[in-house]
């Protein structure tokens, strides 16, 4: 038997999409909201991973560098998506698993990968 675990985190940023006929081709800010899972057996702790041992990963590799900051700095193309995937190689080469991401640009628009 499996379990998933998930924390939330929010962070600040701002992006302009260039390509974009709309508003989003202006510089504008969001609230993002990012859900990180991890899935596996229980180990003898009965976790799957301490909570706050995947904080502190999600903090230091992902809320740190983005929060509060203008996104195509970073990102050529700062769509939902490619933020998404960046999230997620970030927390692989830092030796989480993760089984689940999803980002939350908005209250309604959101982006969720899985391997």
């Amino acid at each position: 038997m499996r379990s998933r675990v998930t924390r939330t985190f929010s962070f600040e940023a701002a992006h302009k999409l260039d390509w974009h006929q709309g508003a989003c081709r202006n510089l504008h800010g969001h609230t993002y909201r990012l859900e990180v899972s991890v899935e596996g057996p229980l180990d003898d702790n009965g976790i799957v991973v301490d909570f706050s041992d995947l904080a502190g990963i999600v903090r230091r590799e992902v809320i740190d560098p983005f929060d509060h900051s203008y996104l195509n700095d970073t990102f050529t193309n700062p769509t939902a998506e490619l933020i998404a995937h960046e999230i997620w190689s970030r927390l692989d080469a830092a030796g989480l698993a993760v089984s689940r991401l999803r980002l939350w640009e908005t209250a309604d628009s959101s982006v969720e990968i899985f391997p």
